[in-house]
């Protein structure tokens, strides 16, 4: 099994800027290579942030997969120190070549530079499973594209150290973005930044009710910086609270997925304008502050892709059978990751909790070593 592609002109740095805003989601690149194209993936510690970049073959000056998908994982720092002095990547480099071949277990990134230069990255890396992220964007209700430069101009408002941030679409066509404040902080000295975008901004704003979901805004940030420099519009699927949102950019050979777990409180609007505690309900989880586990879906020798666009061929996810729920003791051990002291627990798209009629959208990180 191997894989052997070149990248020449300016996708050398498009190709660059992909590795660079997967290093905001995790430690580790993840590499599947199919006959439909190159897959770059990475999660985080916490399973709270997916995100998958799909390279089609007309993206490569050339692109051979021989012997059956192969997929590996690398250190990220390896590959981002590969790609490092972005905005004088295209102008130094005239051509990448991409080697992964499973007989010297080595990934080879050549760059072939002006003046007859060459530099040869060997990164060693592990054989792996498929990782994928369990998620439907077509399915959310609510969907919000916007030209990439209007949301990177409103991010940059908020302050670089800011964890999460909130965005609320209402029915009457206006979109507001502000900070978020913890149930448990000093409103005197909490600074609400607050800001307002209108419907005309928008280039689709489908809205089936007035939704308002808080995520991280670090790896937000990472996609915003991707799709700004290829200048293509960011599509934002979502649902209610504590499903995963689903942030997608598209181009004819190219297809960029970020998948963020949200808050999944029932009373979050209350909380962060009015800072009142939540009113008491069955909901056994109602201690939990937040709900970022995403869904996870790890599999050896088979492969199943990110849902793709109509670019893309279809191919349909693995369903996998339930496994048992995380101990009650398991479920109150905090996970590392973003956003600190945070309470996380891993449950089931689609499952019910009993009592309190709502419908959580987290799935059980799984992460099986089959053997193929």
């Amino acid at each position: 099994m191997g894989m052997k592609c070149v990248i020449t002109g300016s996708g050398v740095k498009v190709f660059g800027r992909a590795v660079h805003s997967l290093s905001r989601i995790g430690d580790e690149l993840y590499l599947e290579s199919l006959d439909d194209g190159l897959y770059l993936r990475s999660v985080n510690s916490s399973r709270s942030a997916y995100a998958c970049f799909t390279f089609a073959p007309l993206f490569f000056h050339s692109y051979e997969s021989t012997g059956g998908p192969c997929h590996c994982k690398t250190h990220m720092k390896a590959v981002t120190g590969v790609f490092r002095s972005l905005p004088s990547l295209d102008k130094t480099v005239e051509k990448c070549l991409i080697t992964l071949s499973s007989a010297n277990t080595r990934l080879v990134i050549q760059l072939l530079c002006k003046y007859g230069v060459t530099k040869t990255h060997n990164l060693s890396y592990q054989d792996c499973e498929s990782l994928q992220a369990v998620y439907s964007p077509d399915s959310c209700p609510n969907l919000l594209r916007a030209p990439a430069k209007l949301l990177a101009e409103a991010v940059v408002h908020f302050p670089v150290t800011l964890a999460e941030v909130t965005l609320m679409a209402s029915q009457c066509g206006r979109v507001t973005m502000r900070n978020y404040i913890e149930e448990d902080s000093d409103s005197s000295k909490a600074m609400l930044t607050e800001l307002a975008l209108s419907r005309d901004e928008f280039l689709v704003y489908e809205l089936q009710k007035q939704t308002e979901i808080t995520f991280c805004l670090k790896e937000f940030r990472g996609l915003l910086s991707f799709a700004e420099s290829i200048g293509n519009p960011v599509s934002i699927h979502f649902d209610s609270p504590g499903c995963p949102v689903v942030f997608r950019v598209e181009d004819t050979v190219l297809e960029v997925h970020f998948v963020l777990a949200t808050l999944s409180e029932t009373d979050n609007v209350s909380k962060s304008q009015n800072h009142r505690p939540p009113v008491a309900t069955d909901d056994d989880f109602l201690g939990d502050d937040i709900d970022y586990m995403i869904a996870m879906e790890t599999t050896l020798g088979v492969s199943s892709p990110a849902p793709g666009s109509p670019n893309f061929s279809k191919r349909p996810l693995h369903e996998n059978p339930s496994p048992p729920l995380e101990t009650d003791e398991e479920m109150e051990k905090e996970i590392p990751g973003t956003p600190p002291n945070k309470k996380f627990r891993s449950l089931f798209f689609g499952s019910i909790l009993a009592g309190s009629g709502r419908t959580d959208q987290e799935v059980l990180a799984e992460d099986s070593d089959k053997d193929s």
